[in-house]
């Protein structure tokens, strides 16, 4: 076996995917990965504490991207402006090239009741982040939480249709369409909410 090469992390993730693929999450062990990419069991563990932190390793990355966008947007951006440019800036995390590694990635938290579990509770973590950012630059608790959790929703939302078989734009390009509709949604049904 392979003492050390650098990329064992990223290699030992590869051979996760697939194998979580072909041969389901549950069926496959952390021994397994490890073995398939050339590389011990103790290796695996040094680089993730179990097998779900393969799918999900990269989380703080994706909560620093919305939290770079909140810090770009200026002073004097509304809650649902300093989002847009969370929104942005967490979506420059998925390339195009990416694409395919996520859409994968989906399919095997989509056939496991606990890995759907871990994947909203990421997002709920994504809203905390950001709706903290938001008080900190002086946004009350209310306008906050309902700024981050609509952004969150927002890019679950633009997520999934990012990585459908068929679609070609770019996750930013549809976040914004996605956010153009809840605000006009919003100001829709303002219009209509009884005083």
């Amino acid at each position: 076996m392979v003492r050390w090469e650098p990329g064992a992390a990223e290699r030992l993730q590869k051979a996760a995917l697939e194998l979580f693929a072909t041969r389901g999450f549950e069926q496959t062990t952390a021994t397994e990965i490890a073995e398939s990419v050339g590389l011990t069991e103790r290796t695996f563990f040094r680089h993730f504490s179990d097998k779900r932190e393969v799918l999900f390793h990269g989380q703080q990355l994706l909560a620093d991207a919305f939290l770079a966008g909140v810090d770009a947007a200026p002073p004097e951006a509304s809650p649902i402006e300093v989002v847009a440019s969370a929104l942005q800036s967490a979506a420059s995390f998925f390339p195009a090239e990416r694409r395919a590694h996520s859409r994968l990635r989906q399919s095997i938290i989509d056939q496991n009741p606990a890995l759907q579990e871990r994947e909203r509770h990421k997002l709920a973590s994504v809203a905390t982040t950001v709706a903290g950012a938001l008080r900190s630059r002086g946004v009350d608790e209310v306008a906050a939480t309902l700024a981050a959790e609509s952004g969150a929703t927002v890019f679950a939302i633009a997520f999934t249709q990012w990585i459908r078989e068929d679609e070609q734009r770019s996750l930013a390009g549809i976040a914004a369409e996605v956010l153009r509709e809840l605000l006009s949604l919003t100001a829709t049904a303002s219009a209509k909410i009884p005083q």
